[in-house]
C-alpha cells in the first residue's frame, strides 16, 4: 500500500513557480498534486502543516568532499559516506555526489566501496554516484590537491571504479595528453566530463568541447583567468552559453561582485551551485586536518593550506548558498532555485524526475524558514527524514 502524505500551508518555490498557501500531495514517494486547495487533515498517513514555510526542491550537491571530520577518501572509516549524507540532509540536500580527491588508485577504489556500502541502506541523503575530482589534473593548477597522485587521463581506471559504484562525473584538465579523447570516452558512457584544475588556453579547451565536454568545475577557481589577449577558461565560461558552470556561492571563493557578474551574464539554466565542502564543514573555527596528506586549517570560516595559504574547499551549506545568491543578486527565488537542484538533475539525465516541486516528480523536498533559510524539515522519496 502506497504511503500518502500531504504538506499543507506551504510557500512552494520551484523553477518558474511561486505559490503561496499551497498544498503538496505525495503518494508512493512521488508528488501527485500541487494546488492552492486546502487539504483535510484526515485521510492521510502523514499530515504536515509547515505554516507558511518555503518548500523547495531538495538540493543536489554534485561537488562535496566531506563534513563532520569525515572525507569521502577516508580509507579507515567505513561510515564516512553516511556521516556526509547526514550532514548534507541537514543542509536540505536530498541527493549528492560524494567527491574524491586526487589520490592513489587504491584510495579511490576504497571510496567507491564505501559509497556502495552506504547505498545498501541510504538513511539520509541519496548518494547518486561518484564525482572523481582528479587525479587527471594539471600539476600547475593543484589548488589544495596533492601533486604526488597526479596522472594522465585513464578511462580504464574510471571504469574499474565504476564497476564498484557508478561514476557520474570526472573533473580533469582537458589539456592533458589524451584530454579530448577522454571527454569523448566519458560522454559515450554517460559520465559527465568536467574542466577543472586546468591551465588550458581557450584553443586547448576546444577539442574537448567538440568531443562533448559541457561542464566546468568550481568556475573561476583553479582555471586560467580572463585576459584581453587570452580569454582562458574563465573567458570560455562567459563566452560559451551551454557550459554548465559549478559555482561556490560562499562569497569567499567568488566575491559578491563576481557572483553578481556570473548570474548577470551566464544563462541560469547552466549554473550549478555547489559547496565543495571539506571535512571541516559543520565544525567550528580552529579545526585542523589533512587534505590528501596536505595540512589545512579552518580559520575565519575559510579552509586554507597551512603552508602557502591556498584556499581549499569550503564550509558552505547548500541552504545558505541559496540565501547568498538571493541576497547578492536580488533575483526572484523562482528563477534562482533551479541552480540548486534541477540544473544538476538535467546534467545527470534526471531532469524529468528530480529538481522540481511538480506532479510526477520524486518527492525530494526541503522545508526552509522563509527569512533565515534554516532547514526545518527534509523529505526524501516522500519520507520525512531526521538529521
Amino acid at each position: 500500500m502506497k504511503q500518502k502524505t500531504v504538506i499543507a500551508n506551504a510557500h512552494v518555490v520551484s523553477p518558474g513557480v511561486d505559490i503561496l498557501n499551497a498544498t503538496v500531495e505525495i503518494s508512493g514517494g512521488r508528488i501527485t498534486k500541487v494546488s492552492k486547495k486546502p487539504a483535510p487533515k484526515k485521510g492521510w498517513d502523514t499530515f504536515v502543516d509547515v505554516k507558511g514555510a518555503l518548500v523547495v526542491p531538495g538540493f543536489i550537491d554534485v561537488h562535496t568532499h566531506g563534513a563532520l571530520d569525515r572525507d569521502v577518501c577516508d580509507e579507515d572509516h567505513s561510515d564516512s559516506i553516511e556521516t556526509l549524507a547526514k550532514a548534507k540532509l541537514a543542509e536540505g540536500c536530498t541527493s549528492f555526489l560524494p567527491t574524491t580527491l586526487t589520490m592513489g588508485h587504491k584510495t579511490l577504489v576504497k571510496a567507491a566501496e564505501h559509497c556502495a556500502l552506504y547505498a545498501e541502506n541510504p538513511r539520509y541523503s541519496k548518494a547518486l554516484g561518484l564525482h572523481l575530482e582528479g587525479p587527471y589534473i594539471n600539476p600547475k593548477c593543484l589548488g589544495a590537491q596533492n601533486p604526488a597522485f597526479v596522472r594522465k587521463p585513464d578511462i580504464r581506471e574510471v571504469l574499474e571504479i565504476a564497476k564498484i559504484f557508478p561514476v557520474l562525473q570526472v573533473s580533469y584538465a582537458p589539456e592533458m595528453e589524451g584530454g579530448a579523447k577522454f571527454a569523448a570516452d566519458c560522454v559515450k558512457r554517460g559520465i559527465v566530463p568536467s574542466c577543472g584544475h586546468t591551465g588550458a588556453k581557450f584553443a586547448e579547451f576546444m577539442p574537448a568541447y567538440e568531443k562533448g565536454l559541457r561542464h566546468m568545475t568550481h568556475f573561476c577557481n583553479q582555471m586560467t583567468p580572463l585576459h584581453h589577449r587570452e580569454i582562458g577558461m574563465v573567458g570560455a565560461g562567459f563566452l560559451i552559453p551551454d557550459l554548465d558552470t559549478e559555482v561556490i556561492c560562499d562569497k569567499i571563493h567568488l566575491c559578491p561582485d563576481m557572483l553578481r557578474l556570473v548570474f548577470a551574464r551566464r544563462p541560469l539554466e547552466h549554473i550549478q551551485m555547489i559547496t565543495d565542502s571539506l571535512r571541516c564543514s559543520h565544525l567550528p573555527d580552529g579545526f585542523e586536518f589533512e587534505l590528501g596528506g596536505i595540512p589545512v586549517k579552518l580559520q575565519g570560516g575559510e579552509a586554507r593550506l597551512v603552508n602557502g595559504g591556498n584556499l581549499a574547499g569550503s564550509t558552505l551549506w547548500m541552504n545558505q548558498g541559496l540565501k547568498n545568491i538571493r541576497d547578492v543578486t536580488g533575483l526572484p527565488l523562482k528563477d534562482i532555485v533551479r541552480v540548486t537542484a534541477w540544473n544538476q538533475a538535467i546534467g545527470m539525465g534526471l531532469g524529468d524526475q528530480l529538481g522540481k516541486v511538480e506532479k510526477g516528480f520524486v518527492a525530494d523536498l526541503a522545508v526552509l524558514d522563509p527569512k533565515s533559510f534554516k532547514v526545518r524539515a527534509v523529505f526524501v522519496n516522500g519520507e520525512q527524514r531526521e538529521f
